[in-house]
């Protein structure tokens, strides 16, 4: 048996390592972006514990076509806007705070240099909080735009923290800041990913490729889900080396807070890595420049992760820069039996279609040499 805890870097965050001090600090700093607000803006951004709105209000489509919950943070004032990024800064480690934070980058860059500049969905981030804020009961922190959907649940009553559902995506995969600096959000997940499939024998590659990448997510951010399962190779069919390969790919939605919240999700996780399994299709190297990328699906009782690379969105294309395969990516992470740590279930939001595709129904199939 591996150990979970194994599978967290050092990227943790160095302020908070315990659930508690997670719990303390993202209550304190949304207490305080709270403080900053007028009356009216408070009722924007807070909601019943509860309410319905907290599973319908996030998506992968842009906010002109699905509602975002509370307050736009292009409307908050510079005081304002800083205190709601330093509620993330507590509750994130420093790799999910760079992550998200380079997402937003994404967009922002998209928003000043696409060939498409009325693309004014690009660059809107809204929060809002179901519950009070609090160190003893549980409250939920629901962040998000396009390529960001956040919903972390947490619980000083059962010292819990939770990020199912949760949706990472990014565009491009590469950008340059306004420093000029190159920024790759997701380079830490790819690298993972084909870690993972690395670690793989020839004939467990066979059990787990699917043939050509797919774009749409059985399971799409703001959609309901049925979870299907079974089509890969299974986590019983892997030595210790990669199952810790696997819960290092997972830790990257499910560890996104601090060390010891981290360590608890993976060992529950590993608890049914057996019965878990992980397909995968197109590209077998992590190489931007061959191929439109990759697709894969983990699905299992205690884990569902999807990532999935996108064609481009009309108006996203910037000259030099890939906005599209490799470089448009699209992610879900949810748990089967804890999505929003039961408080409400997943309805699908307005104009969601839900996805359909993926090769939840495929057999394996040799992978390209």
């Amino acid at each position: 048996m591996t150990n979970a805890s194994d599978a967290i870097d050092s990227t943790t965050s160095a302020d908070s390592t315990t659930t508690v001090e997670t719990i303390a600090a993202t209550a304190d700093a949304a207490e305080a972006f709270l403080q900053t607000l007028s009356e009216e803006q408070r009722e924007q951004v807070t909601y019943s514990y509860d309410d319905e709105t907290k599973s319908t209000s996030w998506s992968n489509f842009p906010v002109t076509i699905v509602d975002r919950a509370g307050l736009n943070l292009t409307d908050l004032s510079e005081e304002q806007h800083t205190a709601a990024l330093t509620v993330l800064e507590g509750l994130l480690s420093d790799e999910a705070y760079a992550t998200v934070t380079g997402i937003m980058g994404g967009d922002e860059f998209l928003r000043e240099n696409a060939s498409d500049t009325e693309q004014i969905a690009l660059g809107q981030y809204y929060i809002a909080f179901f519950g009070d804020p609090s160190h003893t009961s549980a409250w939920e922190v629901q962040f998000g735009g396009h390529h960001l959907g956040i919903n972390a649940t947490l619980s000083g009553a059962e010292d819990t923290i939770t990020f199912a559902p949760t949706h990472l995506g990014a565009q491009p995969a590469v950008y340059a800041d306004a420093g000029g600096n190159e920024v790759q959000p997701f380079d830490g997940i790819y690298t993972a990913a084909f870690a993972f499939y690395d670690s793989l024998t020839e004939e467990q590659r066979s059990q787990l490729y699917q043939g050509e990448a797919v774009e749409d997510l059985v399971c799409a951010p703001g959609s309901t889900c049925d979870f299907p399962t079974g089509t890969g190779i299974a986590g019983s069919d892997l030595n210790d080396e990669q199952k810790q390969c696997l819960l290092a790919l997972i830790s990257k939605w499910a560890g996104m807070s601090d060390a010891e919240t981290t360590a608890e999700t993976l060992d529950k996780i590993e608890s049914s890595l057996d019965e878990t399994y992980v397909n995968w299709s197109g590209a077998t190297a992590y190489d931007m420049t061959q191929g439109s990328g990759i697709y894969f699906q983990i699905s299992g009782p205690d884990v569902y992760i999807e990532f999935a690379n996108q064609q481009s969105s009309t108006g996203t294309d910037v000259a030099g820069y890939v906005t599209a395969g490799w470089g448009h990516i699209h992610t879900i992470y949810r748990d089967p039996t804890n999505d929003y740590a039961g408080s409400v279930e997943q309805q699908a939001a307005a104009q969601m279609g839900g996805g359909t595709g993926g090769p939840a129904g495929r057999g394996g199939m040799a992978p390209p040499s």
